[in-house]
């Protein structure tokens, strides 16, 4: 596996034993997005289920709100998407691992669609639909569209999707590729597909945020991104048929 140990502080362990689902949310130097996920993550959470914040780096961790110590946990991680998730997922204690991004925020049937999912028992990689924030340009809603279409046509989601999983499914993939400077959820999709695991619309939505596309831009943003996923998708893709020959 791709993975780093789980190198920092795990400020409030919760009783030992397996729950249901580990939300793990890796968080950038700095970041402060996470606070009104959280808050949302408290209100609607099973109690078969816990939240791990996944630091960056060596800061120091901040007090964890009171509401929520039961279920929420934290550590710190080498830096990089891609070591913090699986950090999380090798300190997590769920049968299902959800990746959340710090950005992201729950619409009024994503818990619910969540629990449904995770109490099937066939395995699959899950994925929610798509939609921005208001705090980019109108044109963003156009990227939502294309990223549902292109998760439900071409089973090609991305981290800002909520990617869930069984954790055994994923300790089989291998976790994230932590070499990859980019894309590391992608990947993961297509190694889910070589291995066979469905990939499966949870049936309901997940918003993030527009700001990269106000920050560089919609075209600058949404032409790299095109450009990106191209030239990491061609020789997946090219993998994948040779395999299936």
């Amino acid at each position: 596996m791709n993975a780093s140990p789980a190198s920092g502080i795990d400020q409030d362990t919760a009783a030992a034993g397996p729950l249901r689902l580990s939300v793990i949310v890796p968080l950038a130097p700095g970041e402060t997005a996470w606070r009104p996920l959280l808050d949302q993550l408290a209100e609607g959470m099973p109690d078969d289920s816990e939240v791990i914040l996944v630091h960056a780096g060596a800061q120091a961790l901040p007090p964890l709100p009171s509401s929520t110590r039961s279920t929420l946990r934290q550590i710190g991680s080498p830096p990089g998407r891609a070591r913090q998730q699986n950090s999380g997922a090798q300190a997590a204690r769920g049968r299902w691992l959800w990746f959340v991004h710090a950005d992201s925020r729950l619409q009024p049937e994503t818990l619910a669609a969540l629990q449904r999912f995770t109490q099937r028992a066939d395995d699959a990689l899950g994925f929610f639909d798509l939609s921005f924030s208001r705090d980019g340009p109108r044109l963003a809603a156009l990227n939502a569209c294309g990223a549902n279409l292109r998760s439900h046509w071409l089973k090609m989601p991305f981290g800002d999707q909520g990617l869930l999983l069984p954790a055994h499914c994923f300790t089989a993939l291998g976790g994230f590729d932590e070499r990859v400077s980019y894309g590391e959820d992608h990947l993961l999709v297509w190694t889910a597909r070589r291995a066979g695991l469905p990939i499966v619309g949870v049936g309901a939505a997940l918003q993030t945020s527009a700001r990269k596309y106000a920050r560089h831009g919609w075209w600058r943003t949404t032409s790299r991104h095109l450009w990106l996923t191209l030239i990491q998708a061609w020789p997946q893709w090219r993998r994948l048929r040779r395999e299936r020959r």
